[in-house]
């Protein structure tokens, strides 16, 4: 025999069912509730669960279940009066009973205004009432948001220049949402395969910089006035138009400064910072396929697995400074951070023998480690 407690659970879990109801105009109640038959052998323990469910029901509460008996035999306790079925016959019934008026009612405003405006969402709002409900003192301004976009989809402008009535920080702190509505209300104008907001709604937004030094002062000082190190929008380095034969692109910051101190002039040569996996804002420097690419990680399954991410985009990239002998020669017995990686990498054979190596043992070398003299011959003999 059902308990009141999983009547309980079984009317909160058929909640937005209902609301999924509402938004279609269908109708949803009389509904009954599934519920299991067969009755305790204890007869004390019977008759308490019965007792309960009793109490909450609508004949003693004036709203609520309702419950429909029937006479059983049974083997244990004879002739039992046993609820047969556990319905709500009306709306109101089902909402006072979980205390859902005033959210239900807002729920019901929601869903006008917003179909009122946009038909084309009745479909995203069936599939997600949670997030009406979620979202329910906020619709308003979502609204005037999507209205804006609506009629200028490609604003070209920062977030914070919208001349939409909102809060200033409103957009930012409800992106999720927004999102999911533009891309339904605008689908011509999104750039789909962009993650990231601002780029997807044709806004401007505050670019990631990419930190580079010039190694051949010729460069530096026809094209910079002698500055040779320096820290740029990606889309400004994307377009950059410089007589660079070779770039090479390092993990850590600390590298790229003792390169530039150690190496200060070599033809037609760049040092990037990559910053570990930030390195995919680099995927769309498309000159970087006419130079030669080099690469240069930690020892530890991290920077061989950056080091892959980097080759997808680019691969003719080579490594430097990444093979068994460096390793052989400078590690100290340092322990990496696991990984949980499964996919195949972009790898050399060489490569992928270490990176199992290091995997297998949790090693790692950090590239600080390996001497200035070792890194100064490997760099002069390979960048070339």
């Amino acid at each position: 025999m059902i308990t009141a407690s999983e009547i309980k659970k079984k009317s909160e879990n058929i909640y937005i069912e209902y609301l999924k109801s509402i938004v279609c105009g269908e109708t949803f109640f009389p509904k009954a509730l599934r519920s299991n038959k067969s009755v305790s052998s204890n007869f004390n323990e019977m008759r308490k669960e019965l007792a309960e469910i009793i109490e909450y029901s609508k004949d003693r509460k004036g709203f609520g279940y309702s419950i429909t008996y029937r006479q059983i035999n049974t083997r244990q306790h004879g002739t039992q009066s046993l609820p047969e079925e556990i319905s709500f016959q009306t709306e109101t019934d089902f909402l006072k009973y979980l205390h859902k008026e005033k959210e239900v009612s807002n729920f019901r405003n929601n869903i006008h205004t917003i179909l009122s405006q946009y038909s084309e969402l009745k479909e995203w709002l069936t599939k997600y009432p949670q997030k009406i409900i979620d979202n329910q003192n906020q619709w308003d301004d979502i609204l005037k948001v999507c209205n804006y976009f609506k009629i200028n989809p490609q604003p070209n402008l920062y977030i914070r220049e919208l001349p939409i009535n909102v809060h200033t920080k409103f957009i930012e702190n409800n992106k999720a949402i927004i999102k999911e509505l533009l891309d339904i209300l605008i689908a011509d104008s999104v750039k789909a395969n962009e993650t990231i907001f601002e780029k997807r709604f044709n806004l401007k937004y505050a670019e990631s910089l990419v930190r580079f030094k010039i190694l051949d002062n010729n460069i530096s000082q026809k094209y910079f006035s002698g500055l040779n190190d320096l820290s740029i929008p990606i889309s400004q380095f994307e377009k950059l138009n410089l007589p660079v034969q070779k770039a090479l692109i390092v993990e850590n910051k600390t590298n790229l400064l003792t390169i530039a101190l150690t190496l200060p002039d070599m033809d037609g040569t760049i040092v990037v910072f990559g910053s570990g996996y930030k390195v995919e804002n680099l995927k769309n420097v498309l000159w970087f396929n006419g130079i030669k690419l080099f690469y240069w990680g930690d020892l530890d399954v991290q920077g061989f697995e950056i080091l892959s991410q980097f080759r997808g985009y680019f691969p003719h990239t080579q490594s430097i400074l990444m093979d068994k002998s460096t390793f052989d020669r400078f590690f100290e017995k340092d322990s990496g951070i696991q990984t949980k990686n499964t996919a195949k990498l972009n790898l050399t054979n060489e490569e992928q023998e270490l990176y199992d190596l290091l995997k297998t043992n949790n090693w790692r070398l950090e590239q600080e480690k390996i001497s200035v003299t070792q890194v100064d011959k490997t760099i002069k003999n390979t960048v070339k």
